[in-house]
């Protein structure tokens, strides 16, 4: 309902005001109601002190005039101007006069119609007062009484002036209780608002906090509110709030302690392990180099410990660059040629999936950003892993890369077909997982500002399964894995589950991020970076 108010204060002024109306109505409707009951009642005890003298007079010959010296010429000197007489006989009217303003006034003869005459003779002759509204006259106030000869005998008075009293009180009451209204609602409306300002600074320092990135990282929390007056509810409510607050940041500073002692000891656990892997791969493959005869089971023993330590020693790898990124350590800031890279990071994809079909994209200018050469290569390099080992044989990957200017719009969606083969290769592509639900999207990192430079967009798209739709959300957490059991080895091997995480952790670090589209059968995951200049 747009009509009603929305914020606390304006309802309670609103309601006040409308509290306030209404019992100024009530007594409005009381005093207007109460006098013209008075005013009635007098009117009535007028016309029972008059009696049917003046009626009466009528019965023989009509009115008189004012200077003649009789008793109807009393009877009409003794009532007031604006008397109405009437004398029925058998439910007609006979006379009917009213007495005339003025020093010397007489009667006037009035003449009645049809409608009129009916409502004079349907007053009950009980000596009652009733008001009747006479067409010619207007509202008047009846009496009937019985008359000596058997007639009906009505005498009257005007309603003029009890109506002028009730109309000039409404007009006084609707200005009085008018000005009271606008007074109160203004009177009201800063009693709230002094009496809400602790909520309000609730309100603000609540606001404030939602502005914060509580999600990571540490976090300063606005100062309290400090409302001292505890007998309040507000004073309660925002010592409640600020209780609330006092835990809430107890636990994001224990958060934050513990993620630092958790980046602390990967990086030092990544670290200290690099040596005896190391170590272990270079022992497996001294061994294996030995010139004496050795049995078979210890040679595949020895490679197989070849294998796991080199496995073992990217897995470590991985671990201390994470770490090191989420240290906020710096990385190079150096112009990179993101065209060369790509074409590099493909014809090694190409050699490493020989059973796929590759495919490029790339516009005819160079395309360069600024950053670390070596971590975007790394990056690129993960994303194009990814899409060979989670998409079968003979699926398409194409990688596609172009600039967006400022004004332009960001392509999210799949390129289309590509222009031509590298290394062998024909199409688009990358997922992670077989899928059968709709399309969807997941975003990791924050999206990067436009400046004069423009936006770098590097796509990696695949026709394979697709990503799960339970993976999509988490796709770019750490340790995230595709569930082989459901999707079956694609021939690529299996991976740490760290790939994507770093590719996000770069984009970060570079001042740009990687979204996933997906839906089975096309897969695109699509890096943000900022231009060159930005």
């Amino acid at each position: 309902m747009p009509l009603l108010p929305h914020t606390l204060r304006a309802r309670l002024t609103a309601g006040l005001v409308v509290l306030l109306a209404v019992s100024c109505a009530a007594v409005g409707v009381a005093a207007v109601v109460e006098l013209n009951g008075f005013l009635t009642g007098r009117l009535d005890q007028q016309l029972r002190a008059a009696g049917e003298r003046f009626p009466a007079s009528l019965e023989h010959g009509g009115p008189q005039p004012s200077d003649h010296d009789g008793d109807e010429d009393g009877d009409t000197r003794r009532q007031a101007a604006g008397t109405f007489g009437a004398r029925l006989v058998d439910g007609a009217v006979t006379n009917a006069a009213v007495v005339a303003s003025g020093h010397d006034a007489g009667t006037v003869t009035v003449t009645l119609g049809a409608r009129d005459a009916k409502k004079l003779a349907t007053l009950p002759a009980d000596g009652r007062g009733r008001t009747t509204e006479l067409s010619s006259l207007g509202d008047y106030r009846m009496m009937a009484v019985h008359g000596r000869d058997g007639d009906i005998l009505v005498t009257g008075l005007p309603m003029e002036s009890v109506e002028a009293a009730v109309h000039r009180l409404v007009l006084v009451a609707a200005i009085v209780f008018g000005a009271a209204l606008a007074v109160a609602g203004v009177a009201g409306a800063l009693w709230v608002r002094w009496s809400l300002r602790p909520l309000s600074r609730v309100a603000a320092t609540a606001s404030r906090v939602s502005e914060l990135p509580l999600s990571s990282g540490e976090v300063a929390l606005p100062p309290r509110v400090r409302e001292s007056d505890s007998r309040s509810e507000v004073g309660r409510f925002a010592g409640a709030f600020d209780a609330m607050l006092g835990h809430v940041e107890d636990a994001l500073t224990k958060r934050h302690a513990s993620e630092e002692r958790l980046r602390s000891f990967a990086a030092d656990a990544s670290h200290e392990l690099r040596t005896p892997v190391a170590s272990i791969r270079g022992h497996a493959e001294l061994a294996l180099l030995h010139p004496d005869p050795v049995p078979h089971k210890v040679v595949r023993a020895l490679e197989r410990i070849e294998a796991e330590a080199a496995r073992m020693g990217e897995v470590v790898d991985d671990l201390l660059l994470l770490a090191r990124l989420d240290a906020g350590r710096p990385l190079e800031r150096r112009p990179v040629d993101l065209t060369r890279l790509v074409l590099d990071a493909v014809t090694d994809a190409h050699a490493a999936g020989p059973g796929h079909r590759w495919a490029l994209e790339l516009s005819e200018e160079p395309v360069t950003v600024t950053g670390d050469a070596h971590r975007l290569h790394q990056a690129l390099a993960n994303l194009l892993a990814n899409a060979r080992l989670h998409t079968p044989v003979g699926s398409t990957v194409t990688v596609s890369l172009k600039t967006v200017p400022p004004t332009g719009a960001e392509a999210g969606q799949p390129a289309g077909q590509p222009t031509g083969p590298a290394d062998g290769g024909t199409a688009r592509g990358a997922a992670t997982d077989t899928t059968t639900g709709s399309a969807s999207g997941t975003t990791a990192g924050r999206t990067a500002g436009r400046t004069a430079g423009g936006t770098v967009l590097l796509e990696v798209h695949d026709d394979g399964p697709g990503v799960a739709a339970d993976i999509r959300p988490k796709v770019f957490e750490r340790f995230t894995r595709a569930d082989r059991r459901r999707t079956g080895d694609m021939g690529g091997g299996a991976g740490t589950g760290l790939g994507l995480s770093i590719v996000a952790a770069v984009a970060e670090a570079h001042g740009g991020s990687v979204t996933l589209v997906s839906e089975p059968g096309s897969t695109t995951f699509t890096v943000r970076l900022p231009a060159d200049g930005e």
